[in-house]
């Protein structure tokens, strides 16, 4: 136990906490930072689908915290958190108690299944990288097994995959796995038509009240285009998930659909240790969020900053759980608390969203660029790309998969035709990407023979 008093706790290293640490430690803030998370590695949640289907390695997404914080001064403690006492300013842990001036809750959302019997033991959750690891291993272990039986009726049932949840989440995960099946199972030396993926629903639509809901057109044409069409059952309310099968009732009936696959990302609740915090409800929202102030600090307790999943500005606009936004707000929370010790006045955090990014399947993604251009295909594949790149979490770590991207995506792919060439031209003015720009300008110029680094 530490009787150190003058440091800053940051619970959660996802993008709300990782980012808040990096920048503080590139503001020279003088107090000790602390950052705590269960995992030893970092998940870059957007690009998991591409480490899933081997586009990006485990090293490029998921990088070790210990890499990502090298020389920034911040501390990493892997451990779990048991317990915040924001009255006795104390945090506890599985290996011990940390007192704090300041604390930073980045504790994100986790899986909700919504008490459907059987979800949480026979379906496969889809927000960290060891969930996507046991979704791959599964995937793999499914087809090989169809490719050895004979059994028409078990083989079906194999090479069926079930995706629970129309958000984002499910749109991205069953296009990915719409195109990668039929080529992991061809591979084999299995019949690509005998691949099943279907996309169970509860509402009439999918994407109803994201932030991506102008892009459903896009995704429910591409679902149908994909290597093997994506069923749609809209509608659907699961009633059960079995070692085999889906159970949902769908018009008043009830139906089952055999499978030996179930992905779920059907929806989120909020973290337990947020649950526990005595804050009272009126200063909460209904979905048990903390309450914030503009400057992201709750109401009845300054010293603790809050962003992300966990919190909702008092007053403000309900903003959507993704990176763009726990970036923005990890950078006021780091002004904030500097100002703080400097007695300079905080400054309310103000979030600018820049569009939608989905990947809607391999090598094609749609990029929604302010809600005012939509760019499909590989340019969209680009474009989401650069943009995720952009925001890696440190530079080192940003520079080398830069580079491998650099070089594997748009240099061996693209540079090699006309056609090409202006696809990168127009991804790099709408990305607007300093380094990202620079270099693929750089190899252009290279290549219609013109010296780079002359003047």
């Amino acid at each position: 136990m530490t009787n150190i008093v003058n440091q800053t706790l940051i619970l959660g290293g996802g993008f709300t906490g990782l980012f808040t640490a990096l920048y503080l430690s590139n503001q020279h803030y003088p107090r000790s930072v602390i950052l705590i998370d269960r995992e030893e590695r970092f998940s870059f949640k957007p690009l998991l689908y591409e480490y899933c289907t081997g586009e990006m390695s485990a090293e490029e997404v998921c990088p070790s915290y210990e890499e990502l914080l090298k020389d920034s001064g911040v501390v990493f403690i892997q451990d779990s958190v048991e317990s915040i006492d924001i009255q006795q300013k104390e945090v506890k842990l599985t290996s011990g108690s940390y007192k704090y001036s300041n604390l930073v809750l980045g504790l994100g959302s986790i899986t909700s299944y919504a008490g459907v019997e059987g979800a949480k033991e026979y379906s496969l959750p889809l927000r960290t990288a060891t969930e996507v690891q046991a979704i791959e291993r599964q995937l793999h272990d499914r087809l090989q097994q169809a490719r050895q039986t004979r059994d028409t009726e078990q083989r079906h049932q194999l090479l069926t995959f079930v995706v629970v949840g129309g958000g984002p989440s499910g749109v991205e995960m069953t296009c990915t796995l719409a195109d990668l099946l039929p080529h992991w199972y061809e591979a084999l030396g299995g019949n690509s038509h005998e691949i099943r993926v279907v996309l169970l629903n509860h509402g009439e639509q999918i994407l109803e009240g994201d932030v991506n809901v102008n892009l459903r057109g896009t995704a429910l044409q591409a679902m149908l285009k994909r290597a093997v069409p994506v069923e749609l059952l809209f509608g659907a309310k699961v009633s059960a998930v079995r070692a085999d099968a889906v159970e949902y009732t769908r018009n008043e009936k009830s139906e089952i659909i055999l499978a030996s696959t179930v992905i779920w990302t059907a929806g989120t609740t909020i973290n337990p240790l947020i649950k526990d915090l005595p804050v009272p409800k009126e200063h909460r929202d209904h979905h048990g969020r903390l309450q914030v102030t503009p400057t992201l600090q709750l109401l009845d307790y300054p010293e603790v900053f809050a962003a992300g999943d966990c919190a909702v500005q008092q007053g403000g606009e309900s903003l959507p759980a993704t990176a763009q936004v726990a970036y923005q707000q990890a950078a006021a929370i780091a002004h904030n608390l500097k100002s703080l010790i400097l007695g300079h006045q905080l400054k309310p955090s103000e979030v600018h969203l820049r569009g939608t990014l989905m990947k809607l399947g391999i090598e094609e993604s749609v990029a929604n660029i302010f809600d005012r251009y939509q760019v499909l295909g590989r340019n969209g594949h680009l474009i989401r790309q650069a943009t995720y790149l952009e925001m890696l979490p440190s530079l080192p770590h940003d520079f080398k998969v830069t580079k491998e991207w650099l070089k594997d995506e748009v240099f061996d792919r693209y540079l090699n035709s006309e056609e090409g060439k202006q696809t990168v031209r127009t991804t790099t003015e709408v990305v607007g990407g300093v380094v990202i720009g620079a270099l693929i300008a750089r190899k252009l110029l290279q290549n219609k023979g013109i010296d780079t680094h002359s003047g």
